[in-house]
């Protein structure tokens, strides 16, 4: 069954409600050896939102994603993380944030000594204190949901490109973080894969309703998602009604010279006049 529409007037009500909000950046500048990267940016991704973001490479994708974590600290502006302002957190105050935060990074980053079960199991491990029982149960079921519960005692150098994405996947859903990162998850992979992996993470979405922030370099990984649901009956991602939106709202940000030029969803940045944008998309 199709989700319902989600009228214009209730997304801007839902993101524009500080309360609701996963994460702010109010007026973020950020240069590296006096290049600037980003230019008092601001924009919000509320809660259960996912946000796409593009730009040309270089442009500071990547980098809003580092300082959402606290990874880097901006020059200037704030950046609210679940209420917090990361800018103003000490070290050990960013440890207990994070654990909030799933992350899936560009290129999986998998470790080649480790099984797919301890791969997946890292963070809960890291926690300590942990039963046997208490470990497996949680990974079988993260594995169960990517669909990869046959791989748990193989190591990395066993698996495909996309196998190793989709347990990328696993180990950053196992806490079931209040928020999700995703640094280029298809990167790297061929069209037929991407989409296997485009699939997981509109699973993700709208089985979990996680806010996410996803940096890609394809535009067409985000209007699949914008333009798809996933269907619990079928356990498959369904095409949209035309011009209907998803339950979940999908937004799209993009980049250019350090500014955001775009920040809405897919029917607006079909609307857009922007001689930019429409190169762009194009």
């Amino acid at each position: 069954m199709a989700a319902p529409p989600a009228t214009t007037e209730d997304r801007q009500q839902s993101t524009q409600d500080p309360t609701s909000s996963a994460v702010v950046f109010e007026d973020v500048s950020i240069a590296f050896e006096d290049k600037p990267v980003l230019d008092e940016i601001s924009f919000r991704l509320a809660k259960g939102e996912t946000k796409a973001i593009f730009g040309v490479a270089g442009s500071g994708k990547s980098t809003i994603l580092k300082l959402a974590l606290g990874l880097i600290r901006p020059d200037s502006g704030h950046i609210y993380v679940l209420g917090e302002d990361v800018t103003a957190m000490r070290e050990e105050e960013l440890f207990d944030l994070r654990r909030k935060i799933g992350i899936v990074f560009q290129e999986s980053a998998l470790f080649d000594s480790l099984t797919v079960r301890e791969n997946v199991a890292f963070r809960l491990l890291e926690e300590g204190d942990v039963t046997e029982e208490e470990v497996e149960r949680p990974v079988r079921e993260s594995l169960s949901f990517v669909e990869l519960e046959n791989t748990v005692d193989m190591f990395p150098s066993e698996l495909s490109g996309g196998m190793r994405r989709r347990v990328a996947i696993a180990r950053a859903i196992i806490t079931h973080p209040e928020i999700l990162l995703y640094d280029s998850p298809t990167g790297g992979l061929d069209p037929v894969t991407s989409t296997t992996i485009i699939e997981l993470i509109v699973k993700q979405r709208d089985v979990y309703k996680t806010s996410s922030l996803l940096v890609s370099h394809r535009l067409q990984d985000a209007f699949m998602m914008a333009t798809h649901y996933f269907d619990r009956k079928t356990n498959q991602m369904q095409p949209l009604p035309p011009g209907m939106r998803g339950e979940v709202p999908m937004g799209f940000l993009i980049l250019k010279d350090g500014k955001i030029i775009f920040d809405g969803d897919v029917h607006e940045l079909a609307k857009s006049k922007d001689e930019y944008i429409k190169e762009y998309i194009s």
